[in-house]
């Protein structure tokens, strides 16, 4: 078995298996303990990477996998005298998994396991936003404290202190791992819904990698989204932006099929072959959005889930409602005053008054520190001067846009642009 090939399955299997059994054990040790929780599911992982290698890959890896945390979780029991309780729990719960992976109540209602509690955690109000996010990311979102700083653009040493007081700050208040009630848990349900958000994109464009995308992850958050609409939240007053975020992640989600080639390149929106599209998924998307409509709060959600359903009526790229795209990047961006959504905007302005346009509005952004590092600026200049046939100015910012980006089938598509780019400039 190659070291590559194991390391990839342990890196999904860790994003898929891990916040199991991190939230799983955190119930068990307790919410002051998640410290512990991860050192346990990290040393299972570690200690595939070791023995997978050379013994190959068990039949059942999860199993594995949770078999080789438990016995993990009962030496840390047995030597501390302050867990010693806890073994009896440890042990029926491994000794019943079947019974324990089933449905669990939550308020009348059914939940899956222990993860959507975790959430529940820490998203707790008694931590900033910012902390709720990057706490939520790291334990049940299997994110990278790297992966994390960038979807804050912001540094990992920042971002890791964060993430420890944040734990600190569970412990000194002696949160307990628990579901909230009603009440608590409206104080959570927007902390809750950007988690599932931030979960979403990393799958629809992952950061680094051998692949853009990450269905699991896309699939993850959407069915978490989904047990809000199967609790007794329904009727409450943040439920339409549930339905609107559900309906932008199952539009979007629809164009998975579509965005990469069978050579694991990437193919831009205009180029997609849109009988790829999961109409299934399209339709769905379009009544939750129609649904969502129903509640007083226009969200970014709601403003995000028009933008990908005027794309997505659009039986060819050319018949895309530009106008109607812009203005509703313009509504976006009044509410977020994110330089990201000036950027989308001014892509949408080039559609509509042509790409001088564009450049003039994108020269203006250019400099904005919170964009340094942020590929899709360079990139976007790159493809306005593509498109007004100056290639040496596109090359310098395709090239630019290549030394930021991280993930594989991005590069490959600048490679190619850097290379249609050089042999049009020496022709």
């Amino acid at each position: 078995m190659i070291n590559t090939d194991v390391n990839k399955l342990v890196d999904h299997l860790f994003r898929r298996v891990s916040s199991q059994l991190v939230a799983t054990l955190t119930r068990i040790f307790g919410s002051s303990n998640i410290d512990i929780a991860e050192n346990v599911v990290q040393e299972a992982f570690l200690k595939a990477c070791q023995t997978w290698p050379f013994k190959g890959i068990p039949d059942n890896p999860e199993g594995w996998l949770t078999t080789v945390a438990k016995n993990a979780a009962l030496d840390v029991i047995r030597k501390e005298k302050r867990f010693r309780e806890k073994e009896g729990e440890l042990i029926a719960w491994y000794g019943n998994l079947q019974e324990s992976n089933q449905k669990r109540e939550f308020d009348g209602k059914k939940i899956p396991d222990d993860r959507l509690t975790m959430i529940f955690l820490t998203c707790h109000p008694c931590l900033t936003r910012k902390s709720q996010i990057s706490l939520t990311l790291k334990v049940v979102g299997g994110f990278s404290v790297g992966e994390i700083a960038r979807a804050f653009l912001s540094n990992e040493e920042a971002t890791k202190r964060l993430i420890t007081r944040a734990k600190q700050k569970i412990r000194d208040e002696n949160i307990r791992f628990e579901t909230p009630s009603i009440a608590e848990l409206s104080e959570r349900i927007d902390s809750v819904l950007n988690v599932l958000y931030l979960i979403f994109n990393e799958g629809y464009s992952t950061f680094e990698g051998d692949t853009l995308i990450r269905k699991d992850l896309c699939d993850e958050a959407i069915w978490f989204t989904s047990l809000f609409l199967e609790s007794d939240l329904s009727g409450h007053q943040k439920m339409p932006s549930v339905k609107a975020l559900l309906a932008l992640m199952l539009i979007q989600s629809s164009r998975l099929p579509a965005r990469m080639n069978d050579e694991n390149e990437l193919v831009l929106l205009a180029y997609q072959n849109r009988s790829l599209w999961d109409q299934q998924r399209i339709n769905a998307g379009l009544n939750y959005l129609e649904q969502s409509a129903e509640g007083p709060e226009l969200t970014t959600y709601h403003l995000e889930a028009h933008i990908a359903a005027t794309h997505a009526v659009s039986s060819i790229y050319e018949d895309t409602d530009w106008q109607r795209i812009y203005h509703l990047y313009e509504k976006l961006y009044s509410l977020t005053q994110n330089p990201v959504v000036k950027l989308n905007k001014i892509v949408a302005l080039s559609m509509i008054s042509g790409v001088e346009a564009g450049l003039q509005e994108l020269k203006e952004i250019e400099g904005e520190s919170v964009l340094d590092g942020y590929y899709l600026l360079p990139a976007t200049f790159a493809d306005f001067y593509d498109r007004l046939n100056d290639r040496p100015k596109a090359l310098e910012y395709y090239q630019k846009a290549f030394l930021m980006v991280g993930n594989t089938p991005e590069k490959r598509f600048l490679e190619r642009r850097m290379l249609d780019c050089s042999v049009e400039r020496s022709a």
